[in-house]
């Protein structure tokens, strides 16, 4: 079992970041009402085994040469990195984790403080329901090299590549990050 997180308010300071959220689409919008609806039901919405229904942390990541996606090995998806919470992680620290073990970038958040760019509610194995936080990440580096056991299928692309490939449940994600990055003068990339 996972111990409960919101000891410092973690909870408290996560629901501020999604009412925050200004949805980039339909998607979102409904994705964002649906998160702050179960996280008020769930007793420990970050444990996975604490009921089907979680919160999931994921990344996109931006560099010079776009953003990174990898295949995902069960799904055969072009996907951002991301995935569960380890026990006491939060959703930003599992999705900088989580794009490490699956990327091999080293990464950091926007600013030194994480940056929700967008939420999204899935389906996922299992009968899992994954309520998805999404952060942008910047990548210092290009050489991509994922951990052992994880999809060697990992690419850099560029942002209209990727909206290309990416299903409904990615394009808002990369639509919003890509905002961001023009808003701060990063073009087509972090530099």
């Amino acid at each position: 079992m996972v111990e409960p997180i919101d000891a410092g308010g973690v909870l408290e300071r996560v629901r501020r970041a999604i009412e925050a959220r200004h949805p980039v689409d339909a998607r979102e919008a409904s994705s964002r009402q649906q998160i702050l609806a179960e996280i008020d039901r769930l007793e420990r919405p970050f444990d996975r085994d604490a009921d089907p229904v979680h919160v999931t942390g994921s990344a996109v990541v931006a560099g010079p040469r776009g953003t990174v996606l990898h295949r995902h090995k069960r799904l055969g998806r072009w996907m951002q990195p991301g995935g569960h919470l380890d026990a006491g992680e939060l959703p930003e620290s599992a999705a900088c984790r989580e794009a490490l073990e699956e990327t091999g970038l080293e990464v950091r958040h926007v600013g030194g403080s994480p940056l929700l760019i967008h939420v999204d509610v899935h389906e996922a194995a299992d009968g899992h329901v994954h309520l998805d936080l999404r952060y942008l990440l910047l990548a210092d580096g290009d050489d991509l090299a994922p951990a052992p056991g994880e999809s060697s299928a990992v690419a850099w692309f560029s942002w209209p590549d990727a909206l290309d490939r990416a299903d409904a449940s990615l394009r808002g994600a990369l639509r919003s990050a890509m905002a961001v990055l023009q808003a701060s003068g990063q073009p087509a990339g972090c530099r």
